[in-house]
């Protein structure tokens, strides 16, 4: 049978919430933000937010997974020095870091000091995933609700390839984003093509 539409009812409430999250975290930490606050600006009751959301993290997880999704589109994770027609792979670390600038503080409220272990996770699995997908050891990156770490094999080159860019885009965070874009991702930009030459090779679970 064909899927059902969403219910327009719930798209609007998830919406608002998850637009009321995006304009709170610009004046606030992540953790001074209340579900009083959200639901406040979002012009729901509370009991309509835990129909959709766990916690104020869980919302953050659905707020910002179309954002970050956009994040890995944006500069995709390199899978060799070349294109497949043979020239040189397009250095895509400005686009991400001038990406980052644009919403600075959103990342910021929820990759720094105060932001949420849960989004950082989040995040992390998201860039390995594409980091898979470039390297041709995936098809397609699943919807946030199937993303769960126990169903992706082990690859500790994507793992590592994730952690480098995360660490990066977090530190640059830290210290207000010094330098230019294209300055910061010229500088890590041989080390990203260095992990991609890594050929694939299984890991066995122990």
């Amino acid at each position: 049978m064909p899927a059902q539409p969403p219910d327009r009812r719930v798209l609007r409430s998830r919406s608002a919430l998850e637009a009321a999250l995006r304009e709170l975290v610009t004046e606030r930490d992540l953790s001074q933000i209340t579900v009083a606050d959200l639901t406040k600006r979002a012009g729901v009751n509370r009991s309509t937010f835990y129909e959709h959301y766990v916690d104020v993290h869980d919302l953050a997880v659905a707020a910002c997974t179309a954002t970050y999704d956009q994040l890995v589109a944006v500069a995709p994770i390199p899978h060799g020095p070349r294109e497949p027609g043979g020239e040189p792979l397009r250095n895509p670390m400005p686009q991400l870091f001038a990406h980052v600038a644009e919403h600075a503080s959103l990342y910021r409220a929820l990759l720094c000091d105060e932001g949420s272990a849960r989004m950082i996770n989040h995040l992390l699995h998201r860039i390995a995933l594409a980091a898979r997908i470039s390297r041709g050891l995936a098809d397609e990156m699943p919807s946030a609700g199937a993303d769960h770490s126990a169903e992706t094999p082990h690859d500790p080159v994507a793992a590592f390839m994730a952690g480098a860019v995360l660490g990066t885009v977090i530190d640059w965070l830290r210290r207000d984003c010094p330098g230019t874009p294209e300055e910061i991702g010229a500088a890590i930009w041989p080390y990203a093509l260095a992990c991609a030459e890594v050929p694939p090779s299984p890991v066995r679970s122990a």
